[in-house]
């Protein structure tokens, strides 16, 4: 991790809040996370899971597990990135000038073992300040049955939390092994077409699904246009949207809105990370 990001929480305003609540902004700003949100209806998640499953059975073995940051390369998850309805959630958090610079289809299978250990997702980005506000957007009912996120509340404060090595078992070599030591875990239970906002140092991760159902998500990562990327060699796997208002820092390259919407006729320009 670079010892010179600045990965110090900065609340919200709830005075300016419009589309949430001032105490939706104030949990936010107390816990790291606020939800849940219905977005999208019965037959728009339907449409959209089908499309999903689509793109994953394109990509056969290689999109079994996700498909990460095709937000500019994907007519279809550029719409949803760009969607109003997202958009006015997070505004309340971040401002009016708001970048998606990331996404990620994560989809745990029936009986998957692998468990995501508790993490901090801003420990492995390139970017300061750490501002990025994640949206969860449930494409499968996820509760504690089938290993929906899991978030330790009030975590988004404490700074970088020292990592330690984890098992076989585990989707990334390093986690936070004593994250509970900073209170119990909350359950992300999502309702398939609802949403959740969490803070990119909010402690978070998941069990293994062992239910005989799956958990699919979207992952959306949204950030004002001041924070910075740090590192050139990261940068050129970044492919942003200004989703919505302007860019007055110009440091960010906008993709409008792809003609493609076949997966095998792209590539993904980097890989983010797992929830």
């Amino acid at each position: 991790m670079d010892a010179a990001l600045d990965l110090g929480f900065r609340p919200a305003d709830p005075e300016r809040a419009r589309k949430l609540t001032k105490a939706e902004v104030t949990q936010y700003n107390t816990f790291g996370f606020v939800q849940p949100f219905d977005i999208f209806g019965a037959d728009e998640i339907a449409r959209m899971r089908g499309y999903f499953d689509g793109l994953m059975a394109d990509l056969g073995e290689a999109g079994a597990y996700g498909i990460n940051c095709y937000q500019a390369r994907l007519a279809g998850i550029w719409d949803i990135a760009t969607d109003p309805r997202i958009l006015d959630h997070v505004q309340d958090i971040i401002g009016e000038n708001i970048v998606c610079w990331a996404s990620a289809i994560l989809s745990k299978q029936p009986g998957d073992p692998k468990q995501v250990p508790w993490h901090q997702d801003a420990s492995f980005w390139s970017l300061s300040p750490a501002r990025t506000v994640t949206v969860w957007l449930a494409i499968d009912d996820a509760d504690a049955g089938n290993a929906a996120m899991r978030f330790i509340p009030g975590s988004h404060d404490k700074g970088a939390i020292a990592t330690s090595a984890m098992g076989r078992d585990s989707v990334f070599h390093k986690g936070i092994a004593d994250a509970e030591r900073y209170g119990a875990p909350f359950t992300n239970a999502l309702k398939a077409g609802q949403i959740s906002l969490h803070a990119d140092m909010l402690v978070h991760g998941s069990v293994a699904n062992l239910s005989d159902r799956r958990r699919c998500g979207l992952t959306l990562r949204y950030c004002p246009p001041e924070v910075r990327i740090t590192d050139p060699d990261w940068a050129r796997g970044v492919e942003a949207i200004v989703a919505r208002g302007s860019d007055p820092t110009g440091q960010w390259q906008h993709h409008p809105r792809p003609e493609n919407d076949d997966i095998r006729a792209t590539s993904s320009p980097h890989v983010v990370g797992n929830n």
